[in-house]
């Protein structure tokens, strides 16, 4: 029952005052909506970044002559003199790596991460054209190892490599780009003056933030075909497919023959990297932790400038209403009444201030895909009932000095204060 008369006392007080109660509130409006926005925005784009990399298949291993990562760095000298992987490599582990079922490969320019971009391919189709272009020359265990669906169409054969036919298969986004409405297989694009046969159209990733992307503005042709137009690119990057369970012992054996037959000696680290896409996601949520706890820091001040708001009105209410606090002493009221009644307004303020920030982000956090579509935002319950329980917390931190003070006025004082 004291509660809510203590509730109702707070509310009514928060109506005489709006103007006076929303500047109080007002930084920890700011702090919860920030809290909401950017955790949604987290959460979206981790979920957005597991699906994109899921897709790939949960047995899939990615062999680079570089170390793979959501960013490289610093490349070391070691690193820019390695010598590229080859076709021969992706033979091997296929054949002497027991726990590994299939392996692709792909070729492209050289790539030296800082140094800059390698040849932009262009792509063209009528009077359409598309630049950023993934384009490389594979194998057809490209299909199985990436679990890459052809929507339209087929995916090439061993026979068309072997005989480098001109043929390709393209992404979801250059179809819609240069056949938007009707069927483009058979008809033949021209990328940077060569011109390919489409014969399929792969199915869209998954991903949202990836819509876009190289991912989908993928042109695919057989290697020998890329390698009889482009002979000088031995850019080599090994995709293979482990047994389902065997994923690890796969990676082991992968690492064992390569640092053979790239003559690794015993007592140095490898000169090639091995990834997956969970350890490409895990990498990414490390760095979605990080901006977290930045956000959780920048958050904070806000809602301490709010606590320092909320114990100023609450001292100033305390000396605005040093008169009833003697008639409620008088009339019996203990220390720990008046105490819960000051505590109780100000974590109704904190918190309604609260409930207004997480409005204000939640709403914001919807904005966001309307203005930015390929941008993912998911608010999650939990940093919405942080949000509001930090909020409160607040109020009852600061909210704690006031009510003290109020609680020791001395009634006979406090009744003649004017």
């Amino acid at each position: 029952m004291l509660l809510g008369i203590n509730s109702r006392m707070a509310l009514s007080t928060v109506r005489e005052h709006k103007t006076r109660s929303f500047l109080t509130v007002l930084g920890v409006v700011i702090g919860v909506a920030a809290m909401i926005f950017v955790a949604s925005i987290l959460v979206g784009l981790s979920r957005d970044i597991s699906a994109f990399l899921d897709d790939y298949g949960t047995n899939t291993l990615f062999v680079f002559r570089f170390n793979i990562g959501i960013e490289f760095g610093r490349m070391s000298a070691e690193e820019r003199n390695r010598k590229p992987l080859t076709v021969e490599d992706a033979a091997a582990i296929l054949a002497e790596c027991p726990h590994v079922q299939a392996v692709t490969y792909e070729v492209m320019p050289r790539f030296y991460p800082g140094q800059g971009r390698p040849p932009l391919r262009v792509a063209r189709y009528g009077k359409h054209e598309i630049t950023n272009l993934d384009y490389s020359g594979t194998n057809s265990a490209y299909q199985d190892v990436y679990n890459a669906k052809v929507v339209q169409g087929r995916f090439f054969t061993d026979f068309e490599d072997a005989h480098s036919e001109d043929v390709a298969v393209i992404g979801s986004e250059i179809d819609k780009t240069f056949f938007p409405g009707h069927d483009g297989i058979g008809k033949t694009i021209i990328v940077d003056g060569v011109g390919y046969r489409v014969i399929g159209v792969f199915e869209q990733r998954k991903g949202q933030l990836f819509k876009d992307a190289s991912a989908d503005l993928t042109v695919k042709v057989p290697y020998n075909s890329y390698h009889k137009h482009y002979p000088a690119d031995d850019e080599i990057f090994i995709g293979a497919e482990a047994y389902p369970g065997f994923k690890d012992a796969a990676e082991d054996e992968i690492r064992g023959l390569l640092r053979r037959r790239r003559h690794v000696p015993f007592d140095k680290p490898d000169n090639f990297g091995i990834s997956s896409p969970e350890a490409l996601a895990e990498q990414f949520r490390q760095i979605m932790s990080t901006v977290a706890l930045m956000t959780i820091v920048v958050s904070s001040i806000g809602l301490l400038v709010g606590g320092v708001g909320v114990m100023n009105i609450m001292l100033m209410s305390v000396t605005e209403r040093t008169h009833e606090i003697g008639v409620r002493k008088a009339i019996g009221a203990r220390r720990r009444d008046v105490i819960r009644q000051f505590l109780t307004e100000a974590v109704v303020l904190t918190g309604l201030g609260g409930l207004a920030g997480v409005l204000v982000g939640v709403a914001a956090a919807s904005v966001l895909p309307l203005v930015f579509p390929s941008m993912p935002t998911s608010v999650p319950i939990w940093a919405v009932v942080v949000a509001v329980l930090m909020a409160m917390s607040v109020g009852l931190f600061f909210g704690m000095y006031p009510a003290v003070k109020a609680s020791r006025l001395d009634p006979v004082e406090a009744l003649r204060y004017e």
